[in-house]
Parts: C-alpha cells; sequence; structure tokens
C-alpha cells in the first residue's frame, strides 16, 4: 500500500483528498499544515470553483505535521502531495526530493523557469519521480483529443484553436496575486500551454496580444509557430468575464480526417468526419473528481512501477511554464518571441 503525505489544506488540497477516497493501492498516511484547526480536521472553510465546500472531516488515522521537515523525514511515507500555494512548490518538492520522496506538485511547477529547473535537476540527482499535477489530460474531452491526435486515426493535425476563460475569482484571494501564483497567464494558462506542449510540442517561437492590469497579464491571445510544415495553433485565455459567465473552456480541432469541436456548456464533444456530424459519449465528464482520481492513480501506478508517467512529466511541467512566460514577454513587447 503506497502511503501519501499531502501538504497543503486548501481548496487543490480538499480536492486531491476527495480523489484519495477513490484510489487503488494507497491512502493518505499524513497531512502537513500551519493551520492547526485544519490538522484538527477542521476544514469547513474552504471553497472553491467546483466540487463540494469543505467539511469536517477525521483525520485521527493519519500522522500531522505542521512542518515539511517533519513529513519528509517520516520513513512510512512513499510519496508527497504538494498543495499549497505555488510560490512554495519548489522548497517543499525539492525538500521532499532530497529525503528520498516521490513527488506529485499541483500545477504549475512553480513560479519562475529557473525554480522548475531546479526542481527537475533534484529529481534527477534524487532518482526519485518528480510528477507534476497537470489535470487537463485526465478530463475525457481532452483524453480523447489527445489519444486522437497521438496515435493518428484522423490523420495530422492542421489546425486547432483553444479556449479558457473564466469571470475573477471571488472565491480565492491568492489567484489575483502574482507574487503567489504568477495571475491568470500563469496559473490559469498553464494548462493550455502544458495541452498543447503535450500535443504538439515546443513551438519554435510565440506571439501573444493581451490586456495587462497593474503589470499582469489578465487576458492573452496566442500564435504558436510551428513552422512552415507545422499546424497553425492559436489559444485564448483569460480572468475578464463578469461574474455570471461562468467557466469554459475547449477546442476547435482540424485533423485531415475530421474536426473535433468541444466547449463546455454550450457543445458537446462533436467529431465531424465523412460528411457526418457524431457527439462522442465519453464517461466520467460529470464529476471532476473523477479526472483527479485518474490523475494521483496515475502518479501512484507511476511510484510502483518506478516510470514517469509521461502526462505528469516535470519536464512537460518545466516548458509549459517557459510558454506562458514568453507569451506574456509578447504581450509586453508586441512582437514574436523566440522560445
Amino acid at each position: 500500500m503506497l502511503r501519501i503525505g499531502l501538504v497543503g489544506v486548501g481548496f487543490m488540497g480538499w480536492i486531491h483528498f476527495n480523489a484519495y477516497q477513490r484510489l487503488k493501492g494507497a491512502k493518505l498516511a499524513a497531512v502537513c499544515s500551519r493551520d492547526q484547526a485544519k490538522l484538527a480536521g477542521d476544514w469547513r472553510s474552504i471553497r472553491g470553483n467546483f466540487g463540494p465546500p469543505g467539511e469536517q472531516v477525521d483525520l485521527s488515522a493519519v500522522k500531522k505535521y505542521g512542518r515539511i521537515e517533519d513529513m519528509v523525514a517520516d520513513p512510512d511515507i512513499d510519496l508527497i502531495d504538494i498543495c499549497n500555494p505555488t510560490h512554495l512548490h519548489p522548497e517543499y518538492a525539492i525538500a521532499a526530493l532530497k529525503a528520498g520522496k516521490h513527488v506529485l506538485v499541483e500545477k504549475a511547477i512553480a513560479l519562475k523557469p529557473e525554480d522548475a529547473d531546479a526542481m527537475v535537476a533534484a529529481a534527477k540527482a534524487s532518482g526519485k519521480l518528480l510528477m507534476v499535477a497537470h489535470v487537463l489530460p485526465f478530463f475525457p474531452e481532452f483524453k480523447f483529443a489527445a489519444e486522437v491526435l497521438r496515435d493518428g486515426r484522423y490523420g495530422k493535425l492542421i489546425a486547432g484553436s483553444f479556449k479558457r476563460v473564466i469571470s475573477r475569482p471571488d472565491w480565492s484571494a491568492d489567484f489575483s496575486d502574482a507574487a503567489k501564483t504568477g495571475g491568470p497567464a500563469i496559473d490559469l494558462h498553464v494548462h493550455d500551454t502544458h495541452f498543447i506542449g503535450l500535443v504538439c510540442g515546443v513551438p519554435k517561437s510565440v506571439t501573444a496580444t493581451g490586456v495587462l492590469e497593474n503589470g499582469m497579464v489578465q487576458h492573452l491571445t496566442t500564435s504558436y509557430d510551428y513552422g512552415p510544415n507545422g499546424p497553425s495553433v492559436t489559444c485564448t485565455s483569460g480572468a475578464l468575464s463578469m461574474s455570471g459567465r461562468p467557466f469554459v473552456h475547449g477546442y476547435e480541432l482540424y485533423l485531415e480526417k475530421a474536426t473535433l469541436v468541444y466547449m463546455s456548456g454550450t457543445c458537446p464533444l462533436t467529431c465531424i468526419s465523412a460528411g457526418k456530424s457524431e457527439t462522442i459519449e465519453l464517461t466520467g465528464g460529470g464529476d471532476p473528481i473523477t479526472a483527479f482520481a485518474d490523475e494521483i492513480q496515475t502518479a501512484v501506478d507511476g511510484v510502483k512501477s518506478g516510470k514517469m508517467p509521461d502526462l505528469l512529466s516535470g519536464q512537460l511541467a518545466r516548458d509549459a511554464l517557459v510558454m506562458c512566460y514568453k507569451e506574456c514577454e509578447s504581450v509586453v513587447s508586441r512582437r514574436a518571441v523566440d522560445i
């Protein structure tokens, strides 16, 4: 039985906690938080933009730590699951790796590319897995798209557009704090750059226009240059919508033999091929906890096999972060920026 130590009892820690209940071959063994009330099981203050509200939880069967140093020194813990704010990821992940623990860290991998590089290097030196919890490829509609693009059943990708927009979050004070999250162009948009990197690879350059508020990119539209023989790929992402506008993400992908269309809330996953339009029926799309459970199960299986799951690759997550920064640079400079 793989034993997990959870670091950070906020919204994402709560989502991971719910996902643990569905794991096979793994269990929660310890919790690390500086909040004594949360160590006592009072998680009722937790709120987020999906999933259930926080509850009073029973932690009588798990160990409690107030310091990461004490948790990583525990020989009974195999995997450290880091769900605290992004600016703390490098410190906590590197401490765990140096202590000989495998690590699963929530996206984004870090706030700065150089910190992401240090984390990847620490994992290589330790011989342990550094996995980054980018959940998007585990949502059924995106999982299907990734499989189609990777196995070539409809031919190669010619062009594609992605979209991810939210209203200004009133459930998280940290989201708009660039010092903790990097703001929407990092914390939100990194979902897109990770998926684009997964299915298309790293582009040669990016050209982006966007909206700056107090020096932070709140909204951007980016074109990714894959050269004359590569696909034409664009993405729009941001947090400018009024509060009545629901979260929306999706894509339109043009392949040699089919067009795939998906937009949450308005258009179910649809495949248009050979003159026919077909709604693709998928399982697991109604409950977002399912995607997180699949993601964490993949991490657990990776630890047990000793092989890095490609969807959770630390290098892929590092490259996604770099792409976000290059896009922000393009917004500010108003020119194409090489990757």
